[in-house]
């Protein structure tokens, strides 16, 4: 087993507790395993099963990553992998220093200072599990998940399963992914831009690398079965973009429903034109509003 580690300085507001919440929310802890202060998740690295943790320090996180495999890797992808799922690149300092005196997101911001969009360890996961999410709740995506990754079977040698990559889930059909609950629309586009991926047309990690998300946007659409939803979370879980205007997101205008103290439900236009003069930080807006809690906004907001 081959592995690699490194540690990473944490700034004075991280707030370690927003990831390992993300981290934790299938209670069974099929392919992720969350401690008091620490994540072991499983997922495919160049090919290979492998097993992340990492460890919250003051000051700093210590990451490992075990690889059932040979690989070629350089310590400095695992600290970009873990930069990045801590959300650490977000430039969070300057959205709360437009806005901390904001009458309305202000408060918001008070209550939940550092606050940064946890990440996927992938734009493909990212992406699947969007798919997989599309109008149903979350309870239920989690179920389609962990019927999803144990579809592939990737286990890693600490007893994980892994999250695949577009390379073991090709290798399913049609009829596995029914099995495992998924829809058939669900499954042909899974299966879509498995094939996309696999065959390079869709390069996912190498848009990383500062590729417009207008182009991102555009090319993900073309695909059947993708719509804007889709296409602005995997945006956000996957590239840190926090722009995305989520205002198709359910929980999004509930949040600002209340937030606005309105008695009758938000429309997705609605919510549209009310995140549209914070960009280019709307999706930052977004899981401020996910943050929030359900009562109490008004009166916080109008002291």
């Amino acid at each position: 087993m081959a592995a690699l580690a490194c540690s990473v300085p944490l700034p004075p507001d991280f707030r370690p507790d927003d990831v390992l919440a993300f981290h934790a929310r299938d209670t069974q802890q099929l392919a992720e395993r969350v401690g008091p202060d620490r994540i072991a998740k499983g997922l495919v690295w160049n090919g290979h099963p492998a097993g992340l943790e990492i460890v919250f320090r003051p000051g700093h996180a210590d990451a490992s990553l075990a690889i059932d495999g040979p690989h070629d890797s350089a310590t400095g992808q695992l600290e970009a992998l873990v930069r990045h799922l801590l959300g650490l690149t977000q430039p969070v300092d300057s959205f709360e220093a437009a806005y901390r005196q904001h009458p309305l997101l202000g408060p918001l911001i008070a209550r939940h200072p550092g606050l940064r969009v946890s990440q996927a360890a992938t734009p493909f996961e990212a992406l699947t599990w969007a798919v997989t999410g599309q109008q149903i709740s979350v309870h239920a995506a989690l179920a389609l998940r962990r019927r999803l990754i144990s579809a592939t079977g990737i286990i890693h040698s600490n007893g994980l399963a892994c999250y695949p990559d577009a390379l073991a889930l090709v290798r399913l059909n049609e009829p596995a992914l029914h099995a495992a609950g998924l829809s058939r629309s669900k499954a042909q586009t899974l299966l879509s831009l498995a094939r996309l991926v696999a065959e390079g047309h869709l390069p996912l990690d190498a848009w990383r690398d500062g590729t417009p998300a207008d182009e991102i946007r555009e090319r993900l659409l073309a695909v059947r079965g993708i719509g804007p939803w889709t296409v602005n979370y995997t945006l956000l879980r996957g590239f840190a973009h926090l722009d995305g205007s989520l205002h198709g997101d359910a929980a999004v205008r509930r949040k600002l429903q209340a937030l606005l103290g309105q008695t009758e439900r938000i429309t997705a236009d609605e919510a549209a034109t009310w995140l549209a003069p914070f960009s280019p930080w709307r999706a930052l807006v977004a899981a401020h509003l996910w943050a929030a809690p359900w009562v109490g906004l008004q009166s916080d907001s109008a002291g």
